[in-house]
């Protein structure tokens, strides 16, 4: 059943998407509308599951289930890397990929290789006050809490040396 975000539980499971790039305008209402009906219809006869999703900054889908009442099977978590998938497809962005870098640089949200990464870093371009975005956590609390966090309190810093 789709609620609202704020109201599921700290427990709930998340699956954050960075985007490889900013959602266009015109895109927003679209990609909105069609991740609304996925949640809507993802696990539906189940009347004890809650799910909900965000966009954040045009550029990140997120993902929330709580599911203490009623566990997603296998089948169900890869309904939803099915969904994502097909809107990389569909917006010719790249979703799925864990292994970039995404943080704040001034107002705007970057996307970088890792490689490119640590070049910006060396160069000083991302600085101990860069604000990097924790993609990988799994909560709900950990979303709330740790996903905006100074690259110092993560696991980035080792490149800060």
């Amino acid at each position: 059943m789709l609620v609202d975000f704020q109201s599921l539980s700290d427990e709930s499971k998340i699956w954050i998407y960075p985007s490889s790039r900013k959602f266009y305008k015109e895109e927003i209402g679209e990609i909105e509308a069609q991740v609304k009906d996925f949640v809507t219809t993802w696990k539906s006869k189940d009347e004890n599951f809650k799910a909900s999703f965000e966009i954040k900054y045009n550029r990140f889908i997120v993902l929330a289930a709580e599911d203490s009442k009623a566990p997603l099977s296998g089948a169900e978590i890869d309904e939803s890397v099915a969904f994502i998938i097909s809107l990389q497809s569909k917006y010719d962005v790249i979703l799925l990929d864990r292994l970039n870098v995404c943080f704040k640089q001034g107002e705007f949200v970057q996307y970088k290789d890792l490689k490119e990464f640590k070049k910006l870093i060396k160069n000083k371009s991302v600085s101990k006050k860069s604000i990097i975005f924790d993609n990988l956590i799994s909560n709900l609390a950990d979303y709330r809490e740790f996903w905006e966090i100074p690259i110092t309190d993560s696991w980035y810093n080792r490149f800060l040396k």
